[in-house]
């Protein structure tokens, strides 16, 4: 469907979602799914059993080969790309440039020699790196951290080629997002708010650390495949707009719980320091740019988004809430966890911070 055919009454079509059995894939193939649009899922590994699927199809294959890509429109019959399919910074940097780059390069040329005229690429708000000054907008420079996020800001540079070439090309660039289903480094959080201990964090939790629902990042890519051309072909933050400090909205799970515990404040340099140490050696499910970071401001202004009359509906308390709630009635303790921490719908081995909640119990 061109955007000649959108009208205000028929917003729907054929979405093709890359990565989209993982956690923001499967989230947007049911929110198309639930408006009305056809929905296809792209990826290496099917939906799971209990994944309420009905009405999605799902076609196997790798964003690493434009034939595949291809093939996958083809069957489809996509009008419109969300490009969700990911590598996460644990990833090795060779398989982060694989998947990011010329992942996102495959996926825009078989976009393009098909027709299909708008592509959202889902970026990250890592491509900023720190910064001193805040709120971070779309204009502030970029400095990514890793390979990660120099992966991320040359995808963008791609995005960029093809929107020269008469694509329409959405970047969104998320603050870190959390929900239902979201496991990873948040189900170690859960876990030892399940349990009974004390959060300690990284530095004394004064700074302010803007987070995001997925609900409201959906929202935001069906802005982007919805609105008029000439305001939606850019580059748009995205996050909640109601969030306090790290202490503060940390601790809202945790009231929840009723455990009587608290988020504890720790020296950064030291808390740091130690991560490090057991991450080099494989002891901790951390990344640099979560232990890096954590300490420090980082939010970024949605007002650019928020002119398109998108709004947020999740506060930072409300979205940890609301995954912890999750959590609790449908995660399996038993489950083992996933050793290489490379999926965010899996819990990861808590390595040696499995034996830091046993001293945090007691605290």
């Amino acid at each position: 469907m061109s955007d000649s055919e959108r009208t205000s009454d028929d917003s729907t079509g054929s979405v093709l979602v890359t990565g989209g059995t993982g956690f923001l894939g499967l989230h947007t193939c049911q929110y198309f799914r639930d408006q009305g649009w056809d929905v296809t899922a792209f990826d290496l590994k099917p939906f799971e059993p209990e994944d309420d699927t009905d009405g999605i199809d799902f076609i196997g294959g790798d964003v690493q080969r434009e034939e595949s890509v291809a093939d996958a429109l083809e069957e489809s019959g996509a009008t419109a790309v969300v490009h969700a399919a990911a590598a996460l910074p644990l990833w090795d940097a060779d398989r982060i440039r694989e998947t990011t780059i010329d992942g996102t390069r495959n996926v825009l040329w078989a976009a393009n020699e098909r027709g299909v005229e708008r592509v959202c690429y889902i970026s990250s708000t890592a491509v900023y790196g720190t910064h001193d000054d805040h709120p971070i907008t779309e204009e502030s420079s970029l400095d990514g951290v890793g390979p990660y996020g120099e992966a991320k800001i040359e995808a963008e540079k791609i995005c960029q080629d093809f929107r020269r070439m008469g694509m329409c090309v959405p970047i969104l660039r998320p603050k870190t997002f959390i929900g239902p289903q979201r496991l990873g480094v948040f189900q170690v959080l859960f876990d030892w708010i399940e349990d009974g201990a004390n959060v300690p964090l990284v530095g004394w939790g004064n700074n302010k650390y803007q987070l995001l629902h997925v609900h409201d990042l959906v929202t935001a890519i069906e802005l982007m495949l919805t609105g008029d051309e000439a305001d939606v072909n850019d580059t748009f933050n995205v996050g909640t707009d109601e969030f306090g400090t790290m202490k503060e909205d940390f601790q809202a799970p945790l009231d929840y719980a009723g455990t009587d515990k608290r988020t504890i404040g720790t020296p950064a340099f030291l808390t740091v320091a130690v991560l490090r140490v057991l991450e080099r050696l494989n002891l901790s499910p951390l990344y640099p740019w979560v232990y890096e970071t954590a300490h420090e401001d980082s939010y970024v202004s949605v007002e650019k988004l928020k002119r398109l009359d998108w709004e947020p509906e999740y506060s930072n308390e409300e979205a940890l809430v609301e995954t912890y709630k999750w959590y609790l009635e449908h995660y399996d303790a038993d489950q083992e966890a996933d050793e290489t921490g490379l999926d965010h719908r899996v819990a990861w081995d808590q390595g040696a911070l499995a034996a830091a909640k046993k001293v945090s119990q007691r605290i």
